[in-house]
């Protein structure tokens, strides 16, 4: 039953994409574009998701390649940790994301699905959907839905600027706002600080701050140091990160991290 759920789902998807494709395709018909390609390989102090840590004291690479054509999306990413918690194998986590972008005056738009290969839990799969405007602090939502088990909604709110410096370096500062919508309190739980459980999770969930020094040193390659802030935002997220067993720490709630990112791109 489950299983033909999900073909359920993964075909809306697939219609949705080609739907999307057809309405904005007569736009973008007399645009001459070229496949492109990228290679990025990041190397960071912490691998933090959502606000959840899936490290700890150790480094973790995670190597990123995207393939694009016509506003279609292609991407593999993987997390490899130098010194995984428990019994983690250190390649634990793969990847899948297929998307289309689109845009439509001042407004750009993402659907897409993503399959997450997971080491030790049961794989993930999301369909999503982003809106974005093309203005001041480039604000985005970007609603997630869970389409194969533990069900539920993950919201962001972004914005952004990118400041153009001397040598064509630019500095990249954005931040980010969560809602989490759980449907299954054994996934995401509503817990009180002694980890009882009271229900399902239904707050606001994580905020991220971000900065990121884009240098290049070629005409392909880009050099980016970059630094994260993830913080809790309300009470019910201080429990849930630190309480609910997720994250692979029980005793934090915020985390800093960073590291630096090696991209090559054509």
């Amino acid at each position: 039953m489950k299983r033909e759920r999900v073909l359920s789902w993964t075909k809306t998807v697939l219609v949705v994409l080609v739907c999307c494709m057809v309405t904005a395709g007569f736009a973008r018909a007399e645009e001459e574009e070229k496949p492109t390609a990228d290679l990025t390989v990041s190397l960071l102090s912490q691998y933090i998701w959502r606000g959840f840590a899936f490290s700890e004291d150790s480094a973790v690479i995670q190597p990123s390649m995207t393939m694009g054509y016509k506003g279609f999306s292609f991407n593999l990413w993987g997390n490899l940790d130098t010194d995984p918690v428990g019994d983690l194998d250190k390649w634990n986590e793969t990847d899948m994301t297929l998307s289309y972008d689109w845009a439509a005056g001042p407004m750009g738009f993402s659907a897409g699905y993503i399959f997450y290969a997971l080491d030790g839990v049961e794989d993930s799969q999301e369909i999503y959907f982003s809106l974005g405007l093309d203005t001041l602090l480039s604000p985005a939502v970007t609603v997630y839905r869970e389409i194969y088990h533990a069900p539920h909604w993950f919201i962001t709110g972004d914005i952004s600027h990118s400041f153009a410096l001397t040598g064509k370096m630019s500095l990249d500062l954005g931040a980010q706002v969560s809602y989490l919508i759980s449907n299954d309190k054994s996934a995401y739980p509503e817990v009180d600080d002694d980890g009882v459980v009271e229900g399902e999770y239904d707050n606001f969930h994580h905020g991220l701050l971000s900065a990121a020094l884009n240098i290049p040193v070629s005409e392909y390659v880009t050099v980016t140091p970059e630094i994260y802030w993830s913080f809790p935002l309300c009470d019910d997220s201080e429990s849930l990160t630190r309480d609910s067993g997720i994250s692979v720490t029980d005793d934090k709630d915020n985390f800093v991290y960073g590291g630096v990112s090696v991209s090559f791109a054509f």
